[in-house]
């Protein structure tokens, strides 16, 4: 049965796709290390959902059927990105279905009892239908709103006769005495009799029509209460069956029961949802887990709507996560360096300390560490920056300008003026493209090829800043060259020269051009708990314009 896909089935390969940050991550704590352990739900993934959404609105699904559906994007282990895609229980009342992701293992063991068990539910839900349209229902509505109607009606009549019987009273005791005022006011005191009697006859009769009738529906809730508790019992024990026979795997290649993994009970439908079958078909068939979704499609139920995105369900899918998780490396191994065409470990340098690499009387250059911003922000708790510290750290501090900006969490040569005259010269070499620079970096996966051009117009919404998308309508021109330099497991070590110097240029052109987000770049899609932005602004080169010379300045990668 196919149940891998390609990424085309699902978008178009012109589709252009806004890199914002995960809007979502499916996480939980590794049962053996303790560490948390996430998924992204990207705008990437979304993308292929709605592909996903477009090809169910034209399938001829049960209209009345609404359930959860979900897709996973993997990497196969000759590094293809591809997708799986699942729904949640049954499909059209099958449970396995060609092109979608199988049950999990274990529902076969019991299929017999799940026949059995089902056509009693079956049975069940019938009696139920009929009984909740018991006829008599109806009937008792119908005829209790008449007697009501009917008391209605003589109440406000017998009310009207009672206020003429007071006022006739105020006026027989004004005008008689005696025993012609006695005998008149004890003929009202009979006619308010009468009306009792009347009302009270009106009662009667109401009461023995409806009470056969509400006999009848009791009886019905009563055996409605019998069937419902009958169902939940078959229904609990059908899952505990289920349950000590479903076997989940991790991507340690550790499998459990459901029964292990949640000994106080589940919830029915535990290991039905898509998100588990998802992952445990990922880890079954060694595929690395990238990014999923799950939405809703079919019939709104309860909080559902169709087409919206939802979250890890928290009774039957979130107590699951972690140990579905398991075996995720969260951190990549130590990356080696490339030196002198042999591969050796790569020291890491400390924070920020006097790492001025070059300066004379007109520029600084500084080797920025990650995590610190180039200039001072527009609020108080971005004013630490590699400015601000020179400027109190220098007496002509006052006087610095940054030529140009590294993102906070890229590291690098950074060059500061130290007049405004230098400032325009050197500002006006990066405008014409004379500075060369050059980057190095760490994806987060192995790229097939070895080197290239890389050509993509980036654009920045102005709506969702500071994430960059490419878009070939209103995108700027923007291009760079890379060069691989080293791979090692599943991560490639590349080195970048910007031609263009756009926002977020090197990592769009990563996660875009090469398919490979750079390592630690979670703005962009990468899930890998690490503890920087795996990018480094190695070298730079430029013309001095006091000294008449062309100033090449070189670092030690950090990573």
């Amino acid at each position: 049965m196919v149940v891998l896909h390609s990424v085309l089935d699902f978008i178009d390969c012109n589709t252009i796709v806004n890199l914002s940050s995960p809007s979502y991550y499916y996480q939980g704590y590794c049962l053996q290390t303790g560490e948390l352990l996430r998924l992204p739900r990207t705008t990437f993934i979304e993308e292929i959902a709605r592909g996903l959404m477009n090809y169910l609105a034209t399938d001829e699904l049960d209209a009345s059927e609404g359930k959860m559906y979900g897709v996973l994007l993997v990497e196969s282990p000759t590094g293809e990105q591809q997708v799986i895609k699942a729904f949640s229980g049954w499909l059209n009342g099958q449970s396995v279905v060609e092109g979608w992701v199988p049950p999990i293992p274990g529902r076969e063991a019991v299929a017999l009892t799940e026949a059995q068990t089902l056509a009693a539910l079956d049975t069940i839900k019938q009696e139920l239908i009929t009984l909740q349209q018991l006829p008599e229902r109806r009937q008792y509505e119908i005829l209790s709103g008449e007697f009501e109607q009917q008391l209605q009606v003589m109440s406000d009549r017998q009310r009207d006769c009672r206020f003429q019987r007071q006022e006739k009273r105020q006026l027989l005791c004004q005008t008689l005495t005696g025993e012609v005022l006695t005998l008149a006011l004890a003929q009202l005191d009979e006619a308010s009799r009468r009306d009792g009697i009347e009302r009270r006859q009106l009662k009667r009769q109401r009461d023995a029509v409806l009470q056969p009738l509400q006999q009848l529906i009791a009886a019905a809730d009563a055996r409605i209460k019998e069937l419902k508790q009958q169902r939940k019992t078959l229904s609990r024990q059908l899952q505990a069956q289920m349950h000590a026979a479903y076997s989940l795997m991790n991507f340690f290649g550790q499998s459990l029961t459901l029964q292990q993994l949640m000994p106080d009970g589940l919830p029915t439908g535990t290991g039905d949802c898509s998100a588990p079958k998802l992952l445990h078909y990922a880890a079954t068939h060694h595929l690395k887990p990238l990014a999923m979704a799950e939405f809703w499609w079919g019939k709104s139920s309860g909080d559902k709507i169709q087409g919206e995105f939802y979250g890890a369900c928290a009774e039957r899918c979130q107590p699951l996560m972690g140990f579905l998780l398991s075996g995720i490396r969260p951190n990549p191994p130590a990356f080696p360096a490339w030196e002198g065409g042999v591969l050796s470990p790569s020291p890491r340098r400390g924070v920020w300390g006097e790492v001025i690499i070059y300066q004379d009387e007109w520029l600084i250059a500084v080797n920025k560490p990650a995590g610190l911003l180039s200039v001072p922000g527009r609020y108080r708790d971005t004013q630490d920056s590699v400015v601000s510290r020179l400027r109190n750290l220098l007496a002509d501090g006052m006087n610095l300008v940054a030529v140009h900006r590294l993102d906070q969490e890229t590291s690098g040569i950074l060059l500061i003026a130290r007049d405004r005259n230098i400032h325009r010269h050197l500002s006006q070499q990066f405008q014409q493209r004379q500075v060369h620079k050059v980057y190095e970096a760490i994806l987060a996966g192995a790229v097939t090829k070895n080197q290239g051009v890389i050509e993509l117009p980036l654009w920045g919404d102005p709506q969702n800043r500071p994430y960059q998308q490419v878009n070939w309508q209103r995108g700027k021109p923007s291009v760079t060259q890379f060069q691989v330099i080293a791979k090692a497991d599943e991560y490639t070590r590349v080195e970048f020269i910007p031609l263009t110097g756009r926002t977020h240029q090197l990592r769009v052109h990563a996660a875009v051009g090469l398919g490979m987000v750079i390592l630690g770049d979670r703005l962009y899609g990468c899930c890998a708990e690490t503890s920087r932005l795996h990018l480094h602004a190695r070298e730079l080169s430029f013309y001095h314009p006091q000294l008449g010379e062309t100033i090449h300045l070189q670092t030690k990668t950090p990573f």
